[in-house]
């Protein structure tokens, strides 16, 4: 349970540090921003705002109810983070240990990149590029030791898990040579990138657009 709370109270902070929200709003960020989160439930929410709010890191106002509003009138909590709160949050997207590149945690941390510091990314995303290399490497120990005895679904299964882990190690590459400021040479009269570079040139992109505005 409290692994659930370490991966769900810096989401909860870092979505609040970004604007106020009341539970049934914050729940649909969760959902539909963090992947790993699409079944949370206000069962899981609620318990985990109660014990931010115990210890100080957030806090839950009522909003006054439209009258002219269709439907419920009851007012709802609306939740802030406190200054407590985003100490703590940047305490946690400073740290880079094995635990922020693990999957679910990791989707979490890379949600909230922008409120991190450049050195922690490129921390995080070098450990989870070891993470799934050593991944890779057993998943094809796996097939070599075993194929023959697999039938065809199993085999095409951990061919599906190769791939997918294949793919995201590919992302990882473009996003950790963005974060070190390396631009890959382009042939001439190419359009533009696309898969991890095209989406890390679209996150991160200042650093190659001010080396074009400096050469004329």
């Amino acid at each position: 349970m409290r692994g659930r709370s370490d991966v769900l109270e810096p989401a909860i902070l870092g979505l609040l540090h970004e604007s106020p929200m009341h539970g049934y709003e914050l729940r649909k960020r969760l959902n539909l921003v963090l992947g790993s989160f699409r079944a949370l439930s206000y069962g899981s929410l609620y318990p985990c705002l109660k014990s931010l709010a115990e210890r100080g890191w957030i806090v839950g106002t009522e909003s006054v109810a439209d009258p002219h509003a269709v439907g419920s009138k009851r007012a709802r909590i609306v939740y802030q983070i406190t200054a407590d709160g985003k100490e703590h949050l940047q305490s946690v997207l400073a740290t880079s240990g094995p635990a922020a590149w693990e999957d679910e945690n990791f989707d979490v941390r890379f949600a909230f990149f922008a409120q991190t510091d450049a050195e922690t990314r490129l921390r995080i995303l070098e450990g989870r590029r070891t993470r799934l290399t050593e991944r890779l490497e057993t998943i094809r120990q796996s097939v070599a030791r075993t194929r023959e005895r697999m039938d065809e679904y199993t085999l095409e299964l951990q061919r599906h898990g190769l791939d997918q882990a294949e793919r995201e190690v590919r992302w990882l590459d473009g996003l950790i040579d963005n974060e070190r400021g390396i631009r890959r040479a382009r042939p001439a009269g190419t359009g533009p990138r696309t898969g991890a570079a095209s989406i890390a040139d679209g996150e991160h992109a200042a650093p190659a657009r001010s080396t074009e505005k400096e050469r004329g």
